[in-house]
């Protein structure tokens, strides 16, 4: 059971590592400093949006719009953080204690 605590773990770790990359690059784009044009930028960037959207999508349908400011990432970050969290607080489970 050990070992379903760990990648559990991982795999929240990786999801967490992709989101920060999609935010930061959201905000390199947006301040004009990453230029979408540009063939490799466009390919991480279409990558990131392909993972994520499956992600995002739900929480769009929730979220009431707001023109200009997509809260779907936020609100899947902090998800993400309590999932961690709880998964972390909850390892003696895993580990037999």
């Amino acid at each position: 059971m050990g070992s379903l605590f760990e990648a559990l773990m991982l795999i929240l770790n990786v999801v967490w590592f992709i989101m920060i990359a999609h935010i930061v690059m959201s905000w390199l784009i947006s301040f004009n400093v990453l230029n979408q044009r540009q063939p490799m930028v466009a390919q991480i960037w279409y990558a990131l949006n392909r993972v994520l959207e499956p992600v995002y999508a739900p929480i769009r349908r929730i979220l009431p719009q707001t023109p200009g400011i997509d809260f779907a990432p936020l609100v899947a970050f902090i998800v993400l953080i309590i999932l961690q969290r709880t998964l972390a607080n909850n390892a003696g489970f895993f580990y037999g204690y």
